[in-house]
């Protein structure tokens, strides 16, 4: 009897772990962090910024955090109509779903948990961005050489704070290019 409780309560640790990183890894949209990969060094002119560099670098780090945020209120759905929708979570449900006869709009709307998410997704960005080597020389070169191990130790203990949280509190959001909750449910 001790090892069947031993190996449930294993496998529920297990659990809480995959679904933890799942989260993790969904915390932060892959396109936008693939187009800040891309696009910062164009922009730094690899950290050798002018004040016109240091414009359009600030914009396109803003315009990443919103989407960072953004993402953390969408969701999908399968409609009455078989074809998965993608919708933005608000207080009366999710948005636009008129048309695509969404069974239970009730289930989509805003929660509290979806201002956390979204605020650790920025958080998370925020120092991916911000501490990125052609951010850095363009935006506080005197910082780099004299706060390595600032930029060495607070990556990973963001990250792992983040985790955390996402492990206790899990995101039921199925946001845009994921699966949706109905879809994955019925297979």
């Amino acid at each position: 009897m001790a090892k069947s409780s031993s190996s449930s309560s294993s496998t529920s640790v297990s659990d809480k772990t995959f679904t933890g990183l799942s989260n993790l890894i969904k915390l932060l949209p892959t396109g936008t962090v693939f187009i800040f990969q891309f696009l910062n060094p164009v922009l730094t002119k690899n950290g050798d910024c002018s004040p016109a560099n240091k414009v359009l670098t600030s914009i396109l780090i803003g315009l990443c955090g919103l989407s960072c945020a953004l993402a953390s209120f969408t969701d999908s759905y399968k409609g009455s109509d078989g074809l998965v929708h993608y919708g933005i979570a608000t207080v009366s449900g999710i948005w636009p779903s008129t048309n695509s006869g969404s069974s239970n709009s009730s289930s989509y709307k805003l929660r509290i948990s979806d201002f956390v998410h979204a605020f650790f997704s920025v958080i998370v960005f925020a120092v991916l961005s911000l501490l990125d080597s052609n951010t850095v020389k363009c935006f506080y070169p005197s910082f780099e050489s004299t706060e390595k191990a600032l930029l060495m130790a607070l990556p990973p203990v963001i990250g792992a704070i983040s985790g955390a949280v996402f492990m206790a509190f899990p995101n039921s959001r199925q946001g845009i290019g994921y699966r949706s909750s109905t879809d994955s449910s019925s297979s």
